[in-house]
C-alpha cells in the first residue's frame, strides 16, 4: 500500500509590545484549542513553535500551557522548535545577535520544557543564503521554508519529496520545502478534499515527504476562524480524525525525525526570498500592482513553467519603502554595536536582551495587516532601544556629559548628526532639509517623533476602485456582498487618502503663500514656494565644554509670483550637558534685491502615543485634541503631550508669537477588520508672516523642554 509522510509545523507568535488582551484572545481562541485538540488526537504528530515574546506572556499568565506542551513533547507526539527568541527577520540583524537569539530560545525550550530542539522556525520564511552559517553555529539542524524558494531555484514539484541540505562556507543546514498548496488548503479547503489530495500524492509519489508550516493564529484568531475551526464538528476536529483514520497511508512524522533519520534529497542553494505574498508586499505600489497583473495573466494562461520564476521583491525592500522602519532598524544596528562593546556582566546582559526585544520583526514591515503602521509596536521597539542605549552610554556620559557623532547613521550615503546627553538623543539629517528625524526622551523611553508618513499602498487601488463602483461593505453589516466588495470601517474612508510629498520629520522649513490655509496644508495639497524641504543643508558641528552646537544653513530660493528670491535659512540646534531642554535658533535672510514676502513655517510631527484621544496640544488655558485639526494665532507658549503616559509633555516657547496649525496624521491601512483610518501622530506648524527688504534678516528662537 503506497504511503506518504506528512510533517506539519505550527508557529505561534505575538509581537513585543502588543496589548495584553490580544495575547489573551490569541491564547483562548487559537493556541489553547490547538493544544487541547492534540491531546484529544494522539495520532496527530506536529512540530510546534512559540516565539519567546509569547512564551514570556504564557509563563506569567498561563503557565499551565507549558506543562501540557512539555507532556506532549515527552510523549513523542509534539516536537518543539527553536528560533530567534523575539522573532526578528534574521537578515536584518547582526550575525552575533542571530546566534544569540536562537541559543536563548533553545535554552528556554531545553530548561523549561525539557526538550532538545533541533529545528528552527524562520520568521516569515525570509531566507538569504548566508543564513545557513549563523543558524548552524547556533545549533540548528534544519528549518522549514516554502516550496516557493525551491521553485525559483529550478526544482520541479515532483523533486520536492524530502528535505535538502544547503551550506554556507561549509556550515550545513537541512531545509524542508513547505507545500504552498497545503498552506492555502489548511484549513480553508473542505477536509475530504485535503485528504483526497494527500492520498493522490501517496499514489503518485509513494514514500514522499510533504511538509507544511504556517501561523497558528489562522486556527481561531483570524476573523471568522474560531467557530469554523473549533465549534462542534468543525474543521480541525474533522481533519485530525481523518488523519488518524488514514494513518496507514498518511504517516505523520516530526520533521526533526525525518531530518535526523533520512538522507537528504540532495544539495539546494536557494535564492533570497520569502513566500509569494511577501514578495509582492515588499515592492513599491505600482510595481506590486504590475506583479499581480503578470501573475494573474500567467495563471490564466496556465504558464506555470514561467510563473515559478516570477518572484517579486526582497524583504529588504521595506527598508527602502519606509524611512521610519529604516531609521529604527539602523538605530538597532547602532545600539547593538554599542552594547556588544560593553564589558561582560549583568548590565550588558540586560542591555543585550533589550536590543534583542527591539529586533522583533512586526514593526519593520507591512503586508495585509498593521505592521509598521501599529504605533504601539514601534513604540515598544523604541522603548527597548532607548533603554539599551542608555545603559551603553552611561560610562561615556559620566565622563563627557555630551556625545556627538557625525556619520551615515541611516545608510543613505549622507552624513547625519547625533547629539546626546543623559536626558535625550537627537538624530538630525542635514541632507534631508536639516530635519530632526528622531528625538529620544531617555527617562520616558519614548521617541517623541515616532510617527509615519502617509504613503500610497498597493491595496489603496483596490479601495478606490471599490468605492467608485459602490462596492464598499461596512464592517459588521450583514447582507449580500458583490464580487469585488471591500470591507471598510467607514463608508467615506477613501476620502481620507492623502499622500505626503516629503517624510513627516520635524524642523522642516516651509515657505507658503500668505493665502495658504490649514485645509490645504494638512492634505499636502498646497503650493510650496521655497526649495528647502527636503533639500540639503550644510552642517558644522561645534562642541565646547558642556555645549554642543549644530549649525545648519541653506542658500535656496522662494518664489514670489513669477520671481525667485534668493533666501538663506540658518538654524542652529544647541544641546547642553544634562539639559532636558533644547534650543533652536533661526535666521531667514533675503539675499535678493527685491522685497520678499512669504509665510515661513517650521513643521513638527509628533508621535507620542498612537492614540488620538490621548494626545493633545495646550495653548494658553485651552487643551486641544490632537485628533482634531485646528489653528491658533499669536502663540508664544504651547505644549504637546499625551495622557496615555504620565509625564510625557514637551513645552515649546517661541521668541516671536506664531500662528499654529495642527492636524492628525492618519493613514488608511488594511487590517483584519477591513480598511480603517489609523492615527500615527499629529503635525504642528508654527508660522510667521515675513516681509523682508533686500539684505534684511528675520531671527527667532524656539525653546523646547522635555517635561513642563
Amino acid at each position: 500500500m503506497s504511503r506518504i509522510t506528512l510533517c506539519l509545523a505550527i508557529h505561534n507568535h505575538q509581537p513585543v509590545g502588543n496589548f495584553d488582551w490580544v495575547f489573551a484572545d490569541a491564547y483562548e481562541q487559537a493556541y489553547l484549542p490547538m493544544l487541547q485538540a492534540l491531546e484529544d488526537h494522539p495520532g496527530v504528530r506536529i512540530a510546534l513553535h512559540c516565539s519567546g515574546s509569547l512564551l514570556d506572556w504564557i509563563r506569567s499568565q498561563r503557565p499551565e500551557y507549558l506543562a501540557r506542551a512539555s507532556a506532549l513533547a515527552a510523549s513523542g507526539q509534539v516536537e518543539l522548535l527553536s528560533g530567534a527568541y523575539y522573532e526578528p527577520i534574521l537578515v536584518m540583524i547582526p550575525d552575533v545577535d542571530k546566534v544569540g537569539q536562537v541559543r536563548k530560545l533553545s535554552q528556554v525550550v531545553r530548561d523549561e520544557l525539557g526538550f532538545e530542539p533541533t529545528g528552527v522556525w524562520l520568521a516569515e520564511r525570509v531566507w538569504e543564503p548566508q543564513l545557513a552559517r549563523p543558524l548552524a553555529e547556533a545549533g540548528a539542524s534544519y528549518t522549514i521554508l516554502d516550496d516557493t524558494h525551491f521553485r525559483m531555484a529550478g526544482f520541479a514539484a515532483e523533486e520536492l519529496t524530502g528535505c535538502f541540505v544547503t551550506e554556507e562556507q561549509g556550515h550545513t543546514l537541512k531545509v524542508f520545502a513547505g507545500s504552498t498548496f497545503l498552506r492555502y488548503a489548511i484549513p480553508w479547503w473542505p477536509v475530504d478534499e485535503v485528504i483526497s489530495w494527500l492520498l493522490r500524492q501517496a499514489d503518485e509519489s509513494p514514500g514522499a515527504v510533504l511538509a507544511m508550516g504556517d501561523d497558528g493564529e489562522k486556527f481561531g484568531l483570524w476573523p471568522g476562524t474560531h467557530d469554523y475551526c473549533w465549534s462542534d464538528g468543525a474543521w480541525v476536529e474533522r481533519f485530525f480524525s481523518e488523519l488518524e483514520s488514514h494513518a496507514e497511508r498518511i504517516e505523520m512524522a516530526l520533521p526533526g525525525e525525518v531530518a535526523a533519520n533520512r538522507l537528504p534529497q540532495g544539495r539546494a542553494y536557494l535564492p533570497c526570498g520569502s513566500y509569494d505574498e511577501m514578495a509582492g508586499w515588499a515592492l513599491p505600489p505600482d510595481a506590486a500592482a504590475a506583479l499581480k497583473g503578470i501573475r494573474e495573466e500567467l495563471q490564466a494562461q496556465g504558464r506555470h513553467d514561467v510563473l515559478r520564476f516570477v518572484k517579486g521583491g526582497l524583504w529588504r525592500g521595506f527598508l527602502a519603502r519606509y524611512d521610519e522602519a529604516n531609521q529604527m532598524q539602523k538605530k538597532m544596528l547602532w545600539v547593538s554595536r554599542k552594547v556588544h562593546g560593553l564589558p561582560e556582566g549583568e548590565e550588558k546582559a540586560r542591555a543585550l536582551d533589550r536590543v534583542w526585544a527591539a529586533q522583533c520583526n512586526c514593526g519593520y514591515w507591512h503586508g495585509v495587516f498593521g505592521g509598521v503602521y501599529l504605533s504601539h509596536i514601534r513604540a515598544a521597539n523604541y522603548a527597548n532601544l532607548i533603554e539599551a542605549e542608555e545603559i551603553a552610554d552611561r560610562g561615556r556620559l559620566a565622563k563627557q556629559g555630551l556625545l556627538v557623532k557625525e556619520g551615515d547613521v541611516d545608510g543613505d550615503g549622507n552624513s547625519d548628526v547625533l547629539l546626546a546627553n543623559e536626558q535625550q538623543v537627537l538624530v538630525l539629517k542635514p541632507s534631508g532639509g536639516g530635519s530632526l528625524v528622531e528625538w529620544d526622551w531617555r527617562a520616558q523611553r519614548t521617541n517623541v517623533l515616532n510617527t509615519m508618513t502617509r504613503r500610497p499602498e498597493a491595496y489603496h487601488r483596490e479601495l478606490v476602485e471599490a468605492a467608485q463602483a459602490g462596492h464598499l461593505v461596512l464592517a459588521g453589516k450583514k447582507g449580500d456582498r458583490v464580487l469585488g466588495a471591500v470591507v471598510v470601517q467607514e463608508y467615506d474612508i477613501a476620502d481620507s487618502l492623502f499622500y505626503d510629498w516629503h517624510r513627516r520629520a520635524s524642523l522642516l522649513d516651509h515657505f507658503l503663500d500668505q493665502s495658504a490655509d490649514l485645509a490645504g496644508f494638512s492634505r499636502s495639497r498646497y503650493a510650496e514656494r521655497g526649495d528647502f524641504v527636503p533639500e540639503p543643508y550644510t552642517a558644522v558641528v561645534k562642541k565646547r565644554g558642556g555645549s554642543a552646537r549644530l549649525q545648519m544653513a541653506r542658500e535656496g530660493g522662494v518664489w514670489v509670483g513669477d520671481d525667485r528670491a534668493p533666501v538663506r535659512v540658518d538654524k542652529t540646534v544647541t544641546l547642553e550637558a544634562g539639559a532636558t531642554g533644547l534650543l533652536v535658533a533661526y535666521a531667514v535672510t533675503n539675499q535678493g534685491d527685491r522685497r520678499m514676502g512669504a509665510r515661513f513655517g517650521v513643521e513638527f510631527n509628533w508621535g507620542l502615543s498612537g492614540d488620538a484621544g490621548s494626545d493633545y496640544l495646550t495653548v494658553g488655558k485651552a487643551r486641544l485634541e490632537a485628533g482634531v485639526a485646528g489653528e491658533r494665532a499669536g502663540v508664544s507658549v504651547l505644549a504637546v503631550g499625551t495622557s496615555a503616559q504620565e509625564g510625557v509633555e514637551i513645552g515649546v516657547r517661541s521668541g516671536e508669537p506664531a500662528g499654529v496649525w495642527h492636524f492628525p496624521i492618519e493613514v488608511v491601512a488594511s487590517s483584519d477588520g477591513g480598511f480603517e483610518r489609523s492615527y500615527q501622530g499629529f503635525c504642528s506648524l508654527l508660522w510667521w508672516d515675513l516681509a523682508l527688504d533686500p539684505g534684511a534678516k528675520w531671527e527667532n528662537e524656539l525653546r523646547f523642554e522635555l517635561g513642563t
